[in-house]
């Protein structure tokens, strides 16, 4: 075993099954030892968190809309990865759409890399695209290393990447069971869509957010999911739902559970600590696709992350310029659906869990271990272990902080979170042993790791 070059410790360490002291042995870039606090040899590198704060294996997001290249002027890999170390996330997956090319082809993923090297503060992976006619790029893709697969059953907003049917899944579902590789779904189908604008036709109030939530239904998640599922039945692929809204479909995903069908489930902050009841009419910051729902529905998503249902919470950061939310019109119709919070989705989903009870446990659990699994990294990622990455966050849970947009490192600072007070402030960020983050201030250059 290699001596440690650096020793992290604490007297409030996140370890699986407990929160104790210790002190995190790093040698190469690894936890070699989990010891007692006192254990520091002679003459390491000494970092050591404050009474208050909490040690905890760095965060994971698996859902994250770069867009570089081809769209970088929405976000780009240097912003984007800045903004993940200064919330606490040493590694991000990047999604297949907003990018030009789209990463749908073994050439457009070659693309993304070459964009994305030497810009990275995090570790990053990325998702391949399943569109229409591209079930012959998919094996392709996963030998290059591509963490799954993502696709729409709706129009995803942008030309480069459209839908697929259940008949194109069924040429593709095929293929991806057979490389044992894992499906990602926007679950909203387009019929009960159609229909709630054809009802809602003569109506002009397109500031009001009831408008707005009007017109993308339940039902649409609800007939997608019972799609994936029976999908998912017949042909034994790994099917994961992304950001999920409706509580009215979680009895579906229960009982697929319960049937042992391969079928994983994520909920985004926003719908767990907005309600459609407190979104301001013309505030169009709050739009993003599925909607924020009611107060109720909210509180059913909470109860489905406490019993399992749902694995997993991720911020679908889906930044665009300000002018594509449309802030002087106010038209929720037309505005750009997608809420940013990379930074902030430690503090926006603590300041709940707090709230309603749950333990730093539960939230360790759903911000880093469960989206580790998701994507093939929890052997590596996602918890303090000895074996894994020296990736890790020093955060005090108890200190509060007021939202600022000025103090957000994402390329644009619109955000629903704007004013909001939020407990837990990340104070340092450490990649494979490496100080990136500390006390405000970016350290070193670049060196996240481009996962394939």
């Amino acid at each position: 075993m290699p001596s440690p070059d650096l020793v992290i410790r604490g007297l409030r360490v996140v370890l699986p099954g407990s929160i104790a002291p210790a002190a995190i042995h790093i040698a190469d870039d690894k936890i070699v030892v989990i010891g007692p606090y006192e254990s520091v040899p002679e003459g390491c590198e000494l970092v050591e968190a404050s009474y208050e704060s909490l040690v905890m294996a760095g965060l994971i997001d698996t859902h994250v809309h770069i867009n570089e290249p081809g769209r970088t002027e929405w976000e780009g890999f240097a912003t984007a990865t800045r903004a993940a170390a200064a919330g606490g996330v040493t590694t991000l997956a990047d999604m297949p759409l907003n990018s030009i090319p789209a990463t749908t082809s073994v050439v457009g993923l070659e693309e993304k890399l070459a964009a994305a090297r030497g810009q990275c503060s995090v570790d990053v992976g990325f998702w391949g695209g399943v569109v229409p006619g591209n079930a012959g790029e998919l094996a392709g893709l996963a030998a290059a290393g591509v963490v799954g697969f993502k696709c729409f059953l709706i129009d995803s907003g942008v030309p480069e990447f459209p839908n697929v049917t259940e008949d194109d899944l069924r040429v593709t579902l095929p293929e991806l069971a057979r490389l044992d590789a894992l499906l990602i779904v926007h679950a909203e189908v387009p019929g009960p869509i159609a229909d709630a604008a054809i009802a809602d036709a003569r109506d002009d109030s397109k500031t009001r957010y009831a408008t707005f939530l009007r017109s993308r239904p339940r039902a649409a998640e609800d007939e997608a999911v019972a799609l994936m599922i029976r999908l998912c039945r017949e042909f034994g692929t790994r099917v994961h739902i992304v950001h999920h809204s409706s509580a009215d479909s979680l009895s579906l995903l229960r009982a697929a559970k319960a049937a042992g069908l391969q079928i994983t489930v994520e909920t985004c902050p926003h719908y767990l600590v907005f309600a459609a009841e407190e979104v301001p009419d013309g505030a169009t910051q709050y739009k993003c696709c599925p909607p924020i729902r009611e107060l109720e529905n909210r509180e059913q998503l909470w109860n489905a992350l406490a019993d399992g249902t749902i694995d997993m919470i991720v911020s679908d950061h889906s930044p665009c310029p300000p002018a594509m939310k449309l802030p002087e019109s106010g038209d929720f119709l037309q505005a750009w659906g997608g809420i940013s919070s990379l930074q902030l989705r430690l503090p926006a989903v603590w300041t709940e869990c707090k709230r309603r009870g749950y333990s730093i446990a539960d939230l360790t659990r759903w911000l880093s271990g469960a989206p580790a699994q998701l994507v093939g990294l929890k052997d590596r990622k996602g918890s303090i272990a000895v074996g894994q990455d020296a990736d890790l966050i020093i955060w005090n849970p108890a200190q509060q902080f007021r939202v600022a947009g000025d103090s957000l490192h994402h390329r644009y600072k619109i955000t629903p979170y704007e004013g909001r007070v939020l407990d837990g402030v990340v104070e340092k960020t450490f990649l494979r042993g490496r100080t990136i983050y500390d006390s405000g201030k970016f350290i070193g250059d670049p060196s996240g790791l481009l996962l394939q």
